[in-house]
């Protein structure tokens, strides 16, 4: 015996929000990786700033940064 055909369901994302999906993914995979240049790791390229820095450096940046502030009303 033989299972009858079933019936597709009508699809319930649009054709025009799967293709948008599909080309940000696309675009992602394009992503360029640069060197940082403080420990020479790889890391993706940021828009936000232009400093090639990895996730370790930056972080340290912020933590310095961080700590200078603290210091200096102690200080005065």
């Amino acid at each position: 015996m033989k299972r009858k055909a079933q019936a597709r369901p009508d699809r319930v994302v649009p054709e025009e929000i799967l293709e948008q999906a599909k080309r940000s993914i696309s675009e992602d995979s394009l992503k360029k990786t640069v060197k940082c240049v403080v420990c020479g790791a790889d890391t993706e390229l940021l828009m936000t700033g232009n400093e090639s820095l990895c996730w370790v450096c930056r972080r340290l940046k912020v933590s310095a940064w961080r700590e200078i502030e603290q210091q200096m009303p102690a200080q005065e």
